[in-house]
């Protein structure tokens, strides 16, 4: 049986390549609101962010989101982000967890 191409995106903060699944989704959506998009299926400009906060804090600060996403993104949207990508680190962490160990077995 042919393995399956895993694909691949890029951290727009620390700029590395890592497996989509690995990867935290920041989209802006076609009415312009930006989320984080978990499931990865939202419709909109999307960019990659690791799931730490290091890369967050990063993307704020060189304005990554910025020029990935295309548009401005005000003050407010990077605080509520933050919330955000508080509240969601650890939901994000333990379902990797789980599906590299579903993938080890």
């Amino acid at each position: 049986m042919k393995t399956r191409k895993v694909p691949l995106r890029k951290c727009v903060a620390c700029q590395q390549m890592m497996p989509k699944k690995s990867l935290i989704r920041v989209v802006r959506s076609p009415e312009g609101e930006v989320s984080i998009d978990l499931s990865g299926k939202k419709s909109g400009r999307g960019a990659y962010l690791c799931g730490q906060v290091a890369c967050f804090k990063l993307a704020h600060k060189n304005r990554a989101l910025d020029r990935a996403l295309k548009s401005t993104v005000g003050q407010d949207v990077y605080e509520q982000l933050a919330k955000d990508f508080l509240a969601v680190e650890e939901e994000f962490i333990s379902s990797r967890d789980e599906a590299e160990d579903e993938n080890d077995e």
